[in-house]
């Protein structure tokens, strides 16, 4: 298993089990540790994970760290863990202890949903105040992940962390500003903006009437650029799709395999269009990247594609006038098909239909 599947592994089971987790102790077992272990440590190994070691800076209070990875006989990350439930803005001040009683230049805090990464870019061996980089297990992108790959045993280098801590952390504080402003514009914000719309002076009647312009501006050109590039994503693999089958070209089959989730969502298309359609010419096809579902022995009329991958399940119709603006649908199961009836006897109509066309002129 990779790095990635193992991460999105572990990010699956929390989504699973983070309500049945209500204490410390369970957080470390069961997200935690898993957590650990896919950055390539062996917990079970005293060289590599240490869990409680002594951060007392006076050596008189005792106080231990949850965990601690050494590297080559040296401590290279500290881990403080929360329960699942603890909201982690509470607990950094107890990181920051530990930090300076230690050689380590990265420390950890999480509550094994979300991991908040320091080290001490304002002033060497003082954690700083906020993360450089926080990840969500809930929500990750191949960014988190690629971030997270740089704390891998495997992988590890100290001085490469560092030295794009510093752009992560001012990039984490942007992103966060920027969010605030889309989403509650501030009047500085939005004066920026009137300002090159407007003559004259503008007064506070104008920012209040120009505050909600700008929210729904910005939220417009976030959905265009979403949409503009996942259809032109879409678009690419569709006429990947169909030089394919125009071409009437062959994939090795040694290559694919087919899943029994790619089956039953096929037999779960076929009872649907059933109901309307005589289902005795509708065909699958595995290619190596999403499953085809076709009409008359013809991939071209194709009238659904699945991708169904552990990560990432959606479904995508043909649309009407060929332009490759295909309309896709998230899944979290194979079951939402039969939410989607109607989605699929349009994209049948709409096969037949062109079949018939397509026939006549050849006629």
């Amino acid at each position: 298993m990779d790095f990635k599947d193992a991460i999105m592994q572990i990010s699956e089971k929390i989504v699973k089990q983070k309500e049945m987790v209500a204490t410390e102790e369970a957080t470390k077992t069961a997200f935690i540790l898993p957590m650990i272990n896919a950055l390539g440590y062996d917990v079970f190994d005293p060289t590599e994970v240490v869990p409680e070691m002594d951060c007392d800076l006076i050596k008189s209070k005792g106080e231990k760290i949850d965990y601690t990875i050494m590297k080559d006989g040296e401590p290279i990350m500290l881990i403080e863990c929360k329960d699942s439930k603890q909201v982690l803005d509470l607990h950094s001040t107890q990181l920051q202890k530990y930090f300076v009683a230690s050689k380590s230049r990265f420390g950890v805090l999480t509550n094994g949903i979300e991991w908040r990464f320091y080290t001490d870019i304002d002033k060497q061996n003082i954690m700083d105040t906020k993360p450089f980089l926080v990840v969500s297990m809930l929500d990750l992108s191949n960014d988190d992940i690629e971030q997270l790959k740089k704390f891998h045993r495997a992988y590890y280098n100290e001085q490469e962390i560092i030295s794009t801590a510093n752009e992560l952390k001012y990039m984490t504080e942007i992103k966060a500003i920027v969010q605030d402003e889309i989403t509650n514009p501030s009047p500085s914000f939005v004066k920026y903006f009137a300002k090159q719309v407007c003559s004259g002076c503008v007064w506070q009647s104008v920012i209040d009437q120009f505050t909600p312009f700008v929210k729904h501006a910005f939220s417009n050109v976030i959905n265009d650029i979403i949409q503009d590039r996942l259809n032109s994503a879409i678009k690419n693999e569709e006429q990947d799709t169909e030089t394919l089958a125009i071409n009437k070209t062959e994939l090795d089959d040694s290559e694919i395999v087919t899943t029994q989730e790619e089956l039953d969502a096929f037999e779960i298309v076929k009872a649907i269009l059933s109901e309307k359609y005589d289902i005795s010419d509708i065909y699958y096809k595995d290619f190596k990247s999403y499953f085809l579902i076709y009409y008359a022995k013809e991939p071209y009329w194709w009238i659904c594609r699945f991708s169904l991958k552990q990560y990432s399940k959606y479904i995508v119709f043909p649309d009407k006038e060929h332009s490759g603006n295909y309309e896709k649908v998230e899944l979290s199961s194979i079951n939402e098909l039969y939410n989607l009836k109607d989605k699929l006897w349009e994209a049948m109509r709409l096969q037949v239909e062109r079949k018939q066309k397509s026939d006549n002129k050849h006629k």
